[in-house]
């Protein structure tokens, strides 16, 4: 990604972040009243929210555990704050977090065979689940008697990319051409990550995904159910999270039942995954809040959650991936002299 490009996306996303927090929340409950609903929670919801906040963070390092043996957990939390941290701010979503991750992980003298596989597994595993969120969503609304047709089509968009992701993920591993222009193209990525930071290049490209195609089949095999329950607890932990939220500000289950906020967090889910604006600010919380209104929650404290919800997920990773990134660099100028 060239500056000019960068410079771009952050003043797309910073004026769709302005009309969303400047003029849309605003008509749908005014802030006043949202910071009512916010001071009106009680020590023991924010100790809860605090906690589950906490909880998210740590969850992040489970996936790199298992994709990545030998990753401590601290590290692995350092390295997941930091890229997702990048992410947020950074317009490219889930590929430039990828990139930022194989930075960090080479910097903490991983080998790059490892750490690509490790990217690989746990970027697929995130995306698929992140795709078939709003299909789980959909068929839990569907036995209690909910229709959403944003929740419909989310869901047919999600499972039409899972489709597609799967394929290519076949064709890649089966085929050695793929497999060469889509490292080739990840090695572009992540060289232009690399770039961001005043980093060299990376050394390998596609013919190494060729080269090492074997070696990703044999960590799939044996890795694939311990990844899938990291990575479902790493997701859910978001939205226990979201829910957790919901709750504290005074929804209630029948005003907004349990599918129903699965259901809207799913679509917020989805919304981020998407290189939109960065972190998803401002889609993701007309997302949330259009649907959580629309299921009959009450204006404000709708927006209270949303909001709370937001920074809560945002703010801890921001500031713990900012001190992240700044130690890594410092500890990569002292080790090369610089």
């Amino acid at each position: 990604m060239t500056l000019r490009r960068l410079v771009l996306a952050l003043a797309v996303g910073g004026v769709v972040a302005g009309i969303t927090f400047a003029w849309v929340l605003p008509r749908i409950a005014g802030y006043a009243a949202v910071w009512r609903e916010l001071r009106s929670l009680g020590s023991v919801w924010m100790v809860v929210l605090a906690l589950v906040a906490v909880m998210n963070i740590a969850t992040f390092a489970l996936p790199w555990m298992v994709a990545l043996p030998g990753l401590r957990f601290l590290v692995a939390v350092k390295v997941t704050q930091a890229s997702t941290a990048f992410g947020l701010i950074v317009p490219g979503g889930a590929p430039m977090g990828m990139a930022a991750s194989y930075a960090l992980l080479r910097a903490a003298s991983f080998e790059p065979q490892r750490i690509a596989s490790a990217v690989a597994l746990t970027g697929i595993w995130n995306q698929g689940s992140t795709l078939l969120f709003p299909v789980v969503a959909i068929v839990l609304l569907a036995a209690f008697g909910t229709s959403s047709p944003a929740l419909a089509a989310a869901a047919a968009l999600g499972l039409v990319l899972t489709v597609l992701a799967a394929a290519l993920l076949f064709a890649v591993l089966w085929r050695a051409a793929l497999a060469q222009r889509v490292g080739d193209v990840l090695a572009r990525m992540m060289t232009s990550t690399r770039r961001l930071v005043r980093r060299r290049p990376v050394s390998w490209s596609g013919d190494s995904l060729v080269r090492h195609r074997a070696e990703f089949l044999r960590l799939m095999r044996q890795r694939w159910p311990a990844l899938t329950v990291a990575t479902l607890a790493n997701q859910l932990s978001a939205y226990l999270l979201f829910e957790t939220s919901v709750r504290a500000v005074g929804i209630g289950l029948d005003a907004v039942s349990l599918p129903e906020t699965f259901a809207a967090w799913s679509v917020a889910r989805l919304l981020t995954s998407l290189p939109l604006t960065p972190g998803g600010v401002g889609f993701v919380e007309l997302g949330l809040t259009g649907m959580l209104v629309g299921f009959g929650g009450m204006h404000p404290a709708v927006v209270a959650a949303v909001l709370a919800y937001r920074a809560l997920s945002i703010v801890p990773t921001l500031a713990l991936g900012l001190l992240a990134g700044a130690g890594w660099r410092l500890g990569t100028r002292t080790n090369t002299g610089a």
